[in-house]
């Protein structure tokens, strides 16, 4: 962190900054920990043409989830513009090892934020992204309509425009509809976090669960469990905690699949062939 963002962010908050260290923050923004005699605070810097987009989408998700007074997360600062770039301001929160307790208490809140739902309406009020790459939003009354559309379709175009996947590779678009139709049950929107992965929350020093990093829409509750599955999977206690709001209903392992195909075609995207395997064998089983 150069000079001049560190007296920027010293005057608008009217604050002396004792310490800044860099710290872990994600595959795409830079992180520190800015520390004062008083307070630490968390803030990430990118240098991305669509930085300052990224953050305010990510500014809204997350104050969209505070909203709901179902799981905690982050107090949002600052966020501003750079000259080449962007910084975004937050509340640091010191993190724990996970026990079972914590676990539970997450299954529990994560299923009263799904339960913050809105009539057949999927979607958000804008488009925002996922990692570094736009997700679209378009609100849809159907939810095999909207997520074929504004999730699968979409990844598939940019993983066949940049070569990730030839022409043969990508399934029929009638097939999937066709697939989704028959595994999709019909559901309410539930508010999402969008990337609930397990760097995507973190348990605080008293215990209490946060979410972070969002990328918010309403879609099915299923989404965000479909993802907390795809890289090990969290603690038994929470998802036992979980069903106890949201009891399974039969096939979710199809549809968590199908859900997942959806984060491993943005990996693919974002990070290359080394997910085309995984994406392959989705798209082999299912379409």
């Amino acid at each position: 962190m150069d000079g001049n963002l560190k007296n920027h962010i010293e005057y608008l908050l009217c604050v002396k900054i004792t310490a800044i260290r860099p710290i872990s923050g994600g595959d795409i923004s830079q992180a520190f920990l800015l520390e004062t005699e008083t307070e630490q605070f968390f803030c990430k810097i990118n240098r991305n043409e669509q930085a300052f987009q990224m953050f305010q989408n990510e500014k809204a998700g997350l104050e969209a989830i505070s909203k709901t007074k179902t799981i905690a997360t982050p107090k949002v600062f600052l966020c501003d513009k750079l000259e080449d770039g962007a910084f975004f301001l937050m509340e640091y929160i010191e993190a724990k090892k996970n026990g079972s307790n914590n676990m539970k208490a997450l299954g529990h809140q994560l299923a009263a934020l799904h339960l913050h739902s809105r009539r057949n309406e999927f979607g958000w009020k804008t488009d925002n992204f996922i990692g570094s790459l736009p997700q679209s939003n378009k609100k849809h009354s159907n939810w095999v309509t909207f997520y074929v559309e504004e999730r699968l379709l979409p990844q598939l175009k940019m993983a066949y425009d940049s070569g990730g996947l030839n022409a043969a590779e990508i399934p029929v678009e009638r097939l999937i509809f066709e697939r989704c139709k028959n595994l999709f049950p019909k559901v309410k929107p539930s508010l999402l976090h969008g990337d609930l992965w397990s760097g995507n929350y973190l348990i605080s020093e008293n215990g209490t669960p946060f979410l972070i990093d969002p990328a918010v829409y309403y879609g099915h509750h299923e989404v965000d469990i479909a993802m907390t599955k795809l890289f090990g999977g969290f603690d038994t206690s929470f998802y036992n905690a979980y069903s106890e709001i949201f009891p399974k209903i039969g096939q979710e392992k199809e549809r968590h699949e199908i859900y997942q195909l959806y984060y491993l075609l943005v990996h693919l995207n974002l990070f290359g062939g080394s997910y085309k395997s995984s994406v392959m064998e989705i798209i082999k089983k299912y379409f």
